[in-house]
């Protein structure tokens, strides 16, 4: 059923991985120009320009990356008849995320003069939160299956 726990648990996955498309991963400001890393592309802000920030550098396979990862997370939620599967799916979707983060560090070497002075965003730390949002989903699967076991041993 949709309204289990772990439907919310890996709702809030999903959500925490879209956000990383929205918040910045690290930022780094040198003589009146901040760039910021986020997961679609490293972008400069000019000090006393007007206007939206300018995209310098595309991260197409980071961005594709992060889409799906948050999709695999959302698709999870409808695997609540098979419970094994969704979990060895969540298991997964944990490494994927873990690789996911590990390739955010590297494309946020690429901010100008590196990574040395750089201060790190909201989205630098929301992969953990999502593994931990898939932890707890996968607790809840456990219960699930608890529960079913103890409910055929009194028939």
């Amino acid at each position: 059923m949709i309204q289990r726990i772990q439907s919310i648990w890996f709702f809030l996955a999903a959500l925490t991985l879209a956000l990383m498309l929205f918040l910045p991963i690290a930022s780094k400001q040198i003589t009146g120009t901040e760039s910021a890393v986020y997961s679609s592309g490293l972008f400069q802000i000019i000090e006393g320009k007007a206007g939206s920030p300018f995209k310098i550098q595309s991260f197409l396979p980071l961005l594709i990356t992060n889409i799906a990862i948050a999709i695999l997370c959302f698709i999870n939620i409808f695997n609540y008849r098979k419970r094994a599967f969704q979990k060895r799916f969540a298991i997964l979707s944990i490494i994927l995320i873990g690789g996911f983060a590990f390739w955010c560090s590297v494309y946020a070497k690429k901010l100008p003069g590196g990574i040395e002075g750089a201060s790190f965003g909201i989205g630098a730390y929301l992969p953990a939160v999502a593994i931990l949002f898939i932890v707890l989903a996968i607790f809840g699967i456990n219960k699930d299956e608890r529960l079913i076991r103890s409910a055929e041993r009194l028939r």
